[in-house]
């Protein structure tokens, strides 16, 4: 029973990965670092899931850029592939 649907990420993954991405704000001092990180695997995830390489591009940099790793990006892409798909249907 697989459908088309089923190609794309859910809501609460993309909640899970924005979360993950905001959770270097826990641990002072070492956020840098882990931004430095998470951002290139964030990227990739990103593409895997979404199949664009300038979202994924602007997923890494953003989770790498001081002050904007609070952007919720994948929720974001959820959104904005879910509109897509709701207004492609006949």
């Amino acid at each position: 029973m697989n459908s088309k649907a089923d190609k794309y990420p859910r809501l609460w993954a993309c909640i899970l990965m924005d979360l993950v991405g905001v959770a270097s704000y826990l641990i002072p001092g070492f956020g840098e670092m882990i931004d430095a990180v998470w951002g290139p695997i964030s990227a990739i995830v990103f593409y895997k899931w979404f199949k664009t390489p300038i979202g994924a591009i602007i997923a890494g940099s953003e989770e790498m850029l001081p002050y904007v790793d609070i952007i919720p990006t994948f929720t974001i892409a959820y959104f904005l592939l879910k509109s897509k798909k709701d207004n492609a249907k006949p």
